[in-house]
């Protein structure tokens, strides 16, 4: 387990990735950035498809103004396209609107923003196979990333974990919202509607293994 901020006294001890139990994340993990200065997902090729601000919106459950306010503090920015200037729109990956969808969560729980970014960073520099197993827990003071049951009960036996977010869950449910939205080609500006964003996944896979 990885955890972000600096934990709370008392709590289960920090070890490295070869030890057992939980260990916090301290937002060290920088996402690489590709030629927009967005994130970019580590291990990925660029998506093919990107969702523009207000179909992100309401994948996430956000308003707008959020939206726009964690592009232009760095929360959370568009990995796909960033907006430069009048007329241009943001593009998102389907990873962005799984992001969005968490730090709501974090927001709606309490958690200080400096532990969320942690987090965000976390998330953007990880597999896809990581996130979708991947549980996250927070005490209020400080996040932990858990990859398997057992993680989870130690950090409840710590009296850390008072909530939970399981990842996959949240992309589940992300995946469902974009099937019925309208995606955009990044190639041709094309719009897709109904867009399962899996489907493009494995189809860009399925390119690579060719």
């Amino acid at each position: 387990m990885i955890s972000s901020g600096g934990g709370t006294a008392g709590g289960p001890p920090a070890v490295g990735p070869g030890g057992s139990g939980p260990y916090p994340l301290h937002g060290t993990v920088v996402p690489r950035t590709g030629a927009t200065g967005a994130a970019t997902e580590a291990g990925d090729d660029a998506d093919p498809v990107g969702y523009r601000g207000p179909t992100a919106c309401a994948a996430a459950g956000i308003t707008y103004r959020q939206l726009d306010y964690w592009a232009r503090t760095g929360l959370v920015e568009p990995s796909v396209r960033a907006a430069y200037g009048s007329g241009t729109q943001r593009l998102y990956s389907f990873r962005d609107v799984v992001v969005l969808k968490i730090v709501k969560r974090f927001l709606d729980t309490g958690v200080s923003l400096q532990n969320i970014r942690a987090a965000v960073q976390h998330l953007r520099a990880r597999g896809f196979c990581d996130l979708e197993r991947m549980t996250l827990m927070s005490d209020g003071a400080t996040v932990y990333e858990c990859s398997s049951p057992d993680e989870v009960v130690d950090l409840l036996q710590g009296g850390q974990g008072v909530f939970g977010i399981a990842v996959g869950v949240v992309w589940r449910d992300v995946e469902t919202a974009l099937s019925q939205l309208h995606g955009e080609r990044v190639d041709t500006g094309e719009t897709l509607i109904g867009n399962n964003p899996t489907d493009e996944l494995a189809r860009r896979r399925r390119d690579k293994a060719v």
